[in-house]
């Protein structure tokens, strides 16, 4: 933004941007979270924060939400019929913490994209090292199964966005770990969908669960080999 004087980053994806330039600039903050309020009009409104890596940050985020409201409440304008407040999980440091953050939320969406990235500390941008990782391997895996699981102790809407969910082989490995909605690009949605109507779950997940403890790089082949096997369309 022209008005926004930033100064240069050496690693910009590490540095001061999403919630963090948000929560450094509250006017900034309250001045989009009012003009959302306003937009919604009256209906549904959902309000996710992103690049939230402590509970601190999703707290002092959704307290700006709560004084937006009460502005806006004070001047009898109206407010959303219903408001949800939720997080993206994209950076690590919330895996050790959903038990915290979880109570807090409406719902969370993992960032995939961002959540590899960070794990393997390998710029995705970066066709150098971008290839070195698979997402389709047993460490990314596991933490996407944690944060399932997690999310489904507390009763907490959790949904995948980002490159993952729009390609039927990575969609496979997504609903066999229990995940249930999924953002997709326009292009994937159709054949996310065969592959869906084609599998048997249940079948998958036993499968799925062997391969979660394999010390390989990547298990892409095996999930392949094992939609194959249960005549999966990917």
């Amino acid at each position: 933004l022209p008005y926004l004087d930033n100064e240069r980053e050496e690693n910009p994806a590490l540095g001061r941007r999403a919630i963090r330039l948000g929560l450094d600039r509250p006017a900034l903050l309250r001045m989009q979270l009012r003009a959302l309020l306003t937009a919604a009009a009256g209906r549904e409104l959902r309000v996710m924060f992103p690049m939230i890596a402590t509970v601190d940050e999703f707290r002092a985020a959704r307290e700006l939400v709560d004084i937006e409201c009460d502005w806006a409440r004070r001047r009898g304008r109206p407010l959303p019929s219903l408001l949800r407040v939720g997080a993206m999980i994209e950076c690590p440091s919330l895996l050790w913490h959903l038990d915290a953050l979880l109570p807090l939320t409406d719902f969370v969406s993992i960032g995939t994209n961002d959540l590899m990235q960070y794990m393997f500390a390998s710029d995705r941008t970066n066709p150098r090292v971008s290839e070195r990782y698979d997402a389709l391997s047993p460490p990314f895996l596991r933490a996407l199964a944690e944060i399932q699981q997690k999310c489904a102790d507390s009763a907490t809407p959790v949904s995948v966005c980002g490159e993952l969910a729009g390609r039927p082989l990575e969609a496979f490995a997504l609903i066999t770990l229990g995940y249930s909605r999924l953002s997709a690009p326009a292009g994937g949605v159709g054949p996310v969908k065969r592959m869906i109507l084609s599998a048997d779950i249940n079948a998958a997940r036993r499968g799925m669960n062997i391969l979660l403890g394999s010390s390989a790089g990547s298990v892409r082949g095996e999930i392949e080999s094992l939609a194959r096997k249960l005549n999966v369309e990917i």
